[in-house]
């Protein structure tokens, strides 16, 4: 068995897989000092109510954007299960060629989404990861990374509205309100930050596909990308698990497992 790991700002997912297919995932948040202690007691929770032992892992495939977790997941990986993680970067993209010009700065779970789509769909792409950043990720029907666009999340801009502006209620996001012209505070909040979201991603999608003077499709993915499918005019389909799948792609690429 594989285990995959995305470390993100806000959460880590975890996933293990049999060959391609995907048995248990989790998702908790993410200590960035948590200590290796911590780590595999929270990871041991996870496999005891999922039925399946330490010694069932093989081999491990980490992205990560939090650098100081490394030194963690390291030393979990080496006591739990006696390997090393491969970590993912650019170069570690089978079958895609990147045209970053910085190669070594893009973050590790773009790669990941962008090897999985690519593997998935085989054509002109934009993928787009609904996290504590919202990424557009541009790839050609010839396999080419060629780079996108960085926002900030949708609850990273909430959260600065939050705490910016002392006379507006702090707010869950949920279902989107059901008219843009908001009858109250938080009506109108939801409003301007969902809607105006969507109005943001469709816009950038556009403007993304004209650079790429093709009709690429356009993949969401995170943990907000269901939410915006209901209002964005753009996205096609919703792949919940694309880094997760990118991950297992890159340990079968690299001749982790077969």
């Amino acid at each position: 068995m594989l285990l995959a790991i995305d470390v993100g700002n806000t959460n880590i997912v975890a996933g293990i897989f049999e060959g391609d297919k995907l048995k248990v995932k989790w998702r908790f948040r993410t200590e960035k000092d948590s200590t290796e202690d911590e780590f595999q007691t929270r990871m041991a929770v996870f496999f005891e109510k999922s039925g399946i032992s330490f010694a069932d892992i093989k081999e491990v495939v980490v992205s990560s954007v939090v650098p100081s977790i490394g030194i963690t997941i390291d030393s979990f990986c080496y006591k739990c299960f006696a390997c090393s993680p491969l970590w993912v970067d650019a170069s570690s993209a089978p079958n895609l060629t990147v045209l970053y010009r910085e190669p070594a700065a893009i973050g590790a779970d773009r790669i990941v989404n962008a090897v999985a789509a690519f593997n998935k769909y085989g054509t002109d792409l934009i993928v787009i990861d609904f996290g504590t950043a919202t990424t557009f990720d541009a790839v050609s029907g010839n396999g080419e990374y060629l780079g996108g666009a960085i926002s900030p999340g949708i609850k990273t801009a909430a959260e600065a509205l939050f705490l910016n502006a002392s006379q507006l209620p702090r707010f869950e996001l949920s279902d989107p309100p059901e008219v843009v012209i908001g009858t109250d505070t938080v009506s109108s909040m939801e409003s301007g930050i969902i809607y105006g979201y969507a109005c943001l991603v469709d816009g950038m999608v556009r403007l993304i596909g004209e650079e790429m003077d093709k009709t690429p499709m356009v993949i969401a993915t995170g943990g907000l990308a269901t939410l915006m499918l209901d209002v964005c005019e753009i996205i096609k389909t919703v792949e919940p698990d694309l880094t997760l799948e990118g991950l297992c792609l890159i340990g079968k690429g690299s001749g982790l497992h077969s």
